[in-house]
């Protein structure tokens, strides 16, 4: 089986991915282990993983893995350099096994290595050698590698170019092979290759831009012996023609892989054992004819060896990434199997060795009862001897005799054939007072009691040995070991081993008593030690949903099957209105800080058809929750309006900023909305299935009952449009925070905002400078001196034009503009205005005071030899010019400063500019396709026009179930959710809650009952919903939630799977979680 890269892998991969990845954006780096490393490319709408697996392959794939719980130190200094980097550049060094990746123009490379272990090594522009995964000593062909060196590139595989083709370097490169053929049998090597192999392989190592398959192709193709001897070639030169025309062959294929942007890819396969060639008929053939497959090799080409041998199967694929994901992706899958079935068979050992050391034990015990019984009945058959051998030894150690030489006294007897000594077994255990007896059983004693002297001959025959093995083990099988106290009498002896037997028959009734309990408690422990290694495993490897276009925003499907859209930011609220708000949607908001646009879709074909009130109100609950109105657990209503009533054409003076947008006419208020939302699951199905279910679309509802709800509707607007009147006071005093302005407020603050009050004041300036320089110079003065007074004026402005949103830039500007001119003229004369000479030319009339002009002549007189080097020599000496240097340089950034906010503020009002056309722009298409109905879309949304049918809360028996996508909407609206949470304003943050109901998602899946095996009852769970929501990431779920802090009230274990948790036990786990709940 393949295991790693050839040269031409490695050039086909390298190709592809210079089209796939180059001007992409690294996101993020993973490892997902030791040596296998994931890579997040994108760009807007654009996302791409790359899997490198060092020494072994490196491929895009479409399949998500469990990245590492924290980055090595590895993954981190990558993390550091290349992240946000744009992938420049990506080729293959030479014809070696190494791909070079460009970042940032080649500012930074990353080289990936795919012979002997393999590498993963970061550079920068000059090659030196930053960081690496594996570090590499110095040995024979091999530099060192390690941070700080520089990475050579001169000794790679063809790094100067590939060689052509000739005769020659044909011919050169079988003479090598013949030489180092001939070493090896010099030295007495026993040849490796098989035979008639050796002209293959001989070209594959002088020739190296062609690999072995590669070359055994193309003399199949044209034809040629491979099993010709290289020796042979040579000597004919009408073999090293055709020789020479097959390598042209492969050089053929070698273009023919990179001649377009992507090659296709092959995967050799072979039938597992035990299955047919054919699988049985069905829906999903393709699936199980894969799932009958062992993969055994890919290429990226069709070798035409293995398209001639039937007993492989050729997978084909559009391009090589697909093949080698697929190809390795099997194996992963294969090695997560076969771990699996280990941990089983772990399990299952465990448990056997569980019940065989429960069975032992019990055993154990009743043994020793009946020992314990035959002991007790040989000291009572053999009372005489027991007292005889008990005197003996108490006799002795009354004597005083030392434990030892009774010993050896006893041993000394037993050779003599004494019938006292003979049945003593040696060691005396005198440290314990106990001694132990050779006794026979009762049947035995009973049948020797006619013929007691050939009883003692066999005893003196068996004890007339000095301790050798063979003797002690037929003694043995004949009589019983029994240990006897000598501070007590035989028969308390025995009554000591009745005892004995006693106590192990209790031991033994209460650990059978036990035993079933343990064994169970085992049982449960193993399987939930298995339990937790599957769930380590079972996540290894999913595929990569691909999201829908509208799971960018907020979003969910109303009750009423609407699609209901809200921005997360400013960005998305602007994009929503730019590309998404057509004809016949409507627009809801609300007069909260932070409220998001939200904007329900109707149906392109009846974009005059009333939205339901439910789905507005549903509507304006997101709205309102999405608020500040969740953090202060204060509930508002909202507001609805059509789509032709938004526009971003701000009045005169204004501008409107990213995300804010002009309401003209009436606004349609809801009522208060309830602080609660709920996330739950929604499936999508195949488009078979989606014939099963019923459709809710209000737009597909006859006529006649539109015209009902369109007449039960408009008492509703009415009273909302009494409504409006009384509270036309409160939305004046909310529309500082509001990113939405009504034209009839804009009207009654149209004079304000008008700049006339500015254009008076700048036509005054003039007279005033005419009439009163002085006073003009001392204004001048004390704006630049205090620049908060400037800015005194700017609260009207900003309070009149926080309508607008972020219209306040552009009314401050005229008055940065007016500001800026008497601040030039102000500092022009401030570095004159601090030498005290400066006064005196206003002043050419007045006389010099008294001794002023002698002194004067003096000076003259002292300094008439200085010139005004040495003037300023001596100043600088002195520090006299140290204040007029610093004035002119305050002076100097002064003006580098104003000349800079000239242009900053000249740049902003030409980009405000440039937004206005092209605000305006917009405005008149927009405005052009509302009234004609003209819709223009993207390719992507004109094909996802009608996703919501394949996407269900509630599967029906029969539907296969694709994708599960979580939803967080409005509570109301989750109602035919089979799983759903309900959520309030609470403290706990929104990811542990998240965390947590997944959780209690999957707990509740593992009791027993609750799980459908075979997916009809609908209130039930069902495998495939267990599957897909087990698999779910808790990053994903989080990201739909639009709230920070939340309260869970959980229903039941379930998530109220089917509406009501009605297997056992679930309203006990429900209450729990509920009370877990309110505690938060």
């Amino acid at each position: 089986m393949k295991q790693r890269f050839s040269s031409l892998d490695v050039k086909a991969i390298a190709h592809e991915l210079s089209t796939n990845i180059v001007s992409l954006r690294v996101a993020n780096i993973y490892d997902l282990s030791s040596k296998i490393l994931l890579f997040k490319f994108q760009k807007p709408e654009v996302k791409k993983q790359l899997l490198i697996e060092s020494g072994f392959r490196c491929h895009l794939t479409d399949f998500a893995r469990t990245t590492a719980a924290a980055p090595s130190v590895f993954v981190q200094k990558l993390r550091k350099v290349l992240k946000t980097r744009r992938v420049t550049a990506v080729s293959q060094i030479g014809t070696d096994r190494i791909i070079e990746f460009k970042f940032s123009d080649g500012t930074y490379r990353l080289y990936l290595e795919f012979f002997a272990g393999g590498n993963v090594i970061l550079t920068d522009n000059e090659l030196k050698i930053l960081t690496l995964l594996r570090h590499v000593p110095e040995g024979e062909g091999q530099e060192p590698q390690r941070p700080g060196l520089t990475y050579s590139l001169e000794n790679r595989q063809n790094y100067g170019g590939v060689p052509d083709l000739t005769k020659e370097r044909v011919r050169d490169a079988l003479q090598t092979t013949i030489q180092k053929a001939a070493a090896s049998a010099a030295k007495g090597k026993k040849p490796t290759k098989k035979p008639g192999d050796e002209l293959r392989r001989g070209l594959a190592t002088t020739i190296t831009e062609l690999p072995p398959i590669l070359v055994d192709h193309a003399m199949r193709v044209t034809g040629f012996d491979s099993t010709v001897q290289p020796s042979t070639v040579i000597e004919n030169e009408g073999l090293l023609d055709n020789l020479l025309q097959s390598l042209g062959e492969a050089r053929k294929v070698v273009q023919e892989v990179t001649s377009s942007d992507t090659c296709k890819g092959y995967i050799l396969a072979k039938t597992k054992p035990g299955f047919g060639s054919e699988p049985p008929g069905g829906a999903d053939v393709d699936k199980q004819r894969k799932d009958n497959l062992l993969y055994e090799d890919f290429h990226p080409f069709l070798p035409r060896q293995f398209e001639e041998d039937p007993s492989y199967t050729v997978l084909t694929f559009d391009n090589f990434n697909k093949t080698v994901d697929e190809f390795f992706s099997s194996l992963e899958g294969q090695k997560l199997e076969s771990r699996l079935t280990e941990r089983e068979a772990t399990a299952k050992r465990k448990l056997d060795a569980t019940k065989a050391e429960h069975a032992k034990r019990i055993e154990g015990l009743q043994a020793a009862q009946l020992l314990n019984i035959r002991k007790a009945n040989a000291i009572e058959a053999n009372v005489e001897r027991v007292n005889e051998a008990m005197d003996a030894v108490n006799g002795l150690i009354q004597q005083g005799m030392d434990w030892e030489d009774i010993g050896k006294l006893v041993e000394r007897e037993r050779r003599r054939n004494n019938p006292v000594a003979s049945i003593i077994v040696p060691p005396l255990k005198l440290h314990e007072n106990t001694i132990t007896v050779l006794l026979g059983e009762a049947e035995e004693e009973e049948e020797d009691d006619d013929d007691a002297s050939d009883t003692d001959s066999v005893s003196s025959e068996d004890s007339g040995y000095g301790g050798t093995e063979p003797s002690v083990g037929k003694r043995r099988e004949n009589r019983l070991a029994v240990e006897i106290d000598l501070g007590l009498s035989p028969y308390a002896n025995a009554r000591a081993y009745y005892g004995e037997r006693k106590a192990a028959a209790v031991k033994a009734q209460k650990t059978m008593q036990q035993s079933e309990t343990a064994l169970k408690n085992a049982e449960q422990k193993i399987a939930a030690e298995l339990k937790k290694g599957l769930k380590q495993e079972k996540p290894v490897l999913q595929p990569i949903r691909k999201q829908f276009w509208f799971e960018k925003f907020l979003w969910f499907i109303s009750s009423d099957g609407y699609l209901v859209l809200g921005g997360k930011d400013a960005q998305q609220n602007e994009m929503l209105y730019r590309r998404y708000l057509k004809k016949g949607d409507v627009y809801v908001h609300a007069d909260l800080h932070g409220a998001p646009s939200v904007i329900i879709k109707n149906s392109p074909s009846t974009p005059d058809a009333p939205i339901p009130p439910s789905t507005l109100s549903q509507a304006g609950s997101l709205a309102v929750c999405a608020s500040s109105a969740w953090d202060s657990k204060a509930g508002m209503g909202a507001w609805w309006v059509n789509a032709d009533q938004v526009s971003k054409s701000a009045p005169t003076g204004e501008f409107l900023g990213t995300g804010s947008f002009m309401v003209r006419g009436k606004k349609n208020f809801l009522p208060p909305a309830q602080l609660i939302l709920g996330l739950g699951l929604m499936f999508r199905i195949s488009e078979e299935s989606k014939a099963k279910h019923v459709k809710h679309r209000l737009y597909d509802v006859p006529e006649s009952l539109l015209s009902n709800q369109a007449s039960t509707t408009d008492p509703g607007k009415a009273r909302t449009g009494a409504g409006e009147g009384t509270s036309a006071e409160h939305d004046e005093s909310d529309s500082e925070d509001s990113a939405v302005d009504i034209e009839e407020d804009a009207e009654s603050r149209e004079n304000p905002l008008q700049p006339t009050g500015q254009r008076d004041d700048d036509g005054d300036s003039p007279e005033q400078m005419e009439e009163s320089p002085p006073i003009q110079g001392v204004s001048s003065l004390t704006i630049s001196e205090e620049p908060s007074t400037s800015r005194a004026a700017e609260p009207t402005h900003t309070e009149n034009s926080e309508v607008g949103g972020e219209g306040e830039e552009e009314s401050t500007e005229p008055a940065a503009e007016s500001d800026s001119a008497p601040l030039t003229t102000a500092a022009s004369p401030a570095p004159g205005s601090s030498s005290k000479s400066a006064p005196q030319p206003q002043k050419k009339g007045q006389q010099p005071k008294r001794g002023q002009r002698g002194k004067a002549k003096k000076i003259a007189a002292k300094y008439k030899d200085q010139d005004e080097e040495d003037r300023a020599a001596i100043e600088a000496l002195i520090g006299a010019t140290a204040g007029k240097q610093k004035a002119e340089a305050e002076a100097k950034a002064k003006a580098e400063r104003e000349a800079q906010k000239a242009a900053t503020l000249e740049r902003r009002r030409a980009q405000h500019q440039r937004q206005q056309r092209e605000t305006a722009e917009h405005e008149e298409v927009r405005k052009m396709m509302l009234d004609e109905g003209i819709e223009i879309l993207d390719a992507e949304e004109a094909a996802n026009l009608t996703p919501l049918d394949a996407l269900v809360g509630t599967p029906l028996p029969g539907d296969e179930i694709l994708e599960v996508i979580a939803v967080c909407a409005p509570y109301s609206a989750l109602g035919r959710c089979k799983y759903k949470v309900k959520m309030q304003p609470g403290t706990q943050k929104k990811g542990k809650a998240v965390k947590e109901i997944l959780e209690a998602w999957k707990a509740a899946s593992a009791k027993k009952g609750v799980v459908d095996e075979k997916s009809e009852d609908k209130e039930k769970m069902w495998p495939r919903e267990v599957e897909l929501f087990k698999a779910l990431k808790p990053e994903e779920v989080i990201n739909v939630v639009p709230v920070g802090k939340v309260r869970v009230m959980m229903s039941g274990a379930g998530g109220s799977g089917g509406g009501d948790s009605k297997g056992k036990g679930g309203s006990k786990g429900g209450s729990g979680s509920a009370n877990r709940g309110k505690k938060r």
